[in-house]
């Protein structure tokens, strides 16, 4: 069992399930949301509920996929493509240690041109 939340701890959840292991995604728009590249983990949208979702917002970031966040403080919390029943949630947004460690780059053709990828982990273009 894992808890989280955004910064203001008016959005906090709990993910009762499975995590996959992280990534870190370097397209445009996680990296505009973000501010930079975005670590997120994966699971069954079953596995999660919400102790306080009053501020949850959800952007339609394209066709495909949306993005959930905190109305009030501004965090980027989730990713949820729209064909499927998992959910990508924010390493940051958790409360306690997980455990897991980064897997993986993606999108790393998008990536921004200030930093460097050298961890040895391996990396999609897109």
């Amino acid at each position: 069992m894992h808890t989280g939340s955004c910064l203001c701890g008016q959005v906090a959840f709990t993910i009762d399930g499975a995590l996959a292991p992280p990534s870190a995604c370097h397209c445009t728009q996680c990296r505009k949301q973000s501010g930079h590249h975005w670590s997120s983990t994966e699971t069954h949208q079953d596995n999660l509920s919400f102790n306080a979702s009053e501020t949850l917002g959800w952007f339609r970031a394209s066709d495909t996929a949306k993005r959930g966040f905190c109305r009030n403080c501004g965090s980027f919390l989730f990713w949820q493509h729209a064909d499927e029943d998992t959910i990508s949630i924010s390493m940051g947004a958790f409360d306690a240690p997980t455990g897991l460690t980064l897997n993986r780059h993606i999108f790393v053709a998008d990536k921004g041109d200030y930093y460097e990828l050298k961890d040895g982990l391996p990396q999609r273009a897109q």
